[in-house]
């Protein structure tokens, strides 16, 4: 398993790594609102690299309508954080070395540590810029993923992650979980609106890897 995670992010929320929190649901961080949701893909190891290729260079957000733009590494410390055996033992962390970026065949490069990202959803005849930052990156045999958090000029306050994994019965699914609230007076007083654009979005994400492009 390797799973490095980016803690020098500068972004505008305390719980970074909040959406691995298995009772995320229950216990969200507070004042955010949590969101969990998933869809199946198919099934097979085909069907799992192809989502996960897809995925990890933004697939998620281009195929929901967003622009993608300013995409540039991380330059922050990565490490590989304690994790635990099964009997609550704590394995020390490890340094995970810097890797080399890689890139699609169109020159997009794969999603790693600390990458920053301007993302630029279309609301109408408005343009909202999002920006945010890759704090942890999920690369294991079966699951495969990221998550980033908000940056300053973010409409909202928090983090969302995007994983492709293969179960036990060959299933492929995708899950997205997320916690969040709006991120200044001015997006609190229209946070209606942001909850009817998130859910908006939320479909558009769940469909964006989906082999045939709808549910």
């Amino acid at each position: 398993m390797r799973r490095s995670t980016f803690t020098d992010a500068a972004v505008t929320y305390g719980a970074i790594g909040g959406t691995l929190a298995p009772d995320l649901m229950q216990y969200p961080p507070k004042g955010h609102r949590p969101l969990e949701r998933s869809v199946r893909l198919g099934s097979g190891d085909e069907r799992f690299h192809v989502a996960s290729k897809l995925l990890m260079t933004w697939g998620v957000q281009r195929g929901s309508g967003m622009s993608v733009t300013d995409l540039e590494n991380g330059t922050g410390v990565q490490y590989t954080p304690v994790e635990f055996e099964p009997d609550g033992t704590p394995i020390p962390a490890r340094q995970a070395p810097e890797g080399e970026a890689t890139f699609a065949e169109d020159g997009t490069p794969y999603i790693m540590n600390g990458m920053t990202a301007q993302l630029e959803i279309h609301v109408g005849p408005m343009r909202v810029k999002a920006p945010v930052r890759v704090v942890y990156v999920i690369d294991e045999t079966a699951r495969v993923g990221f998550a980033y958090g908000t940056m300053k000029g973010h409409p909202e306050s928090g983090e969302e992650s995007f994983i492709v994994e293969k179960r036990e019965d060959d299933s492929v699914w995708f899950t997205l979980r997320s916690f969040s609230r709006p991120s200044t007076w001015y997006y609190r007083l229209a946070s209606p609106i942001l909850r009817v654009q998130q859910e908006r979005f939320t479909r558009r994400y769940l469909k964006a890897l989906h082999p045939v492009g709808a549910l």
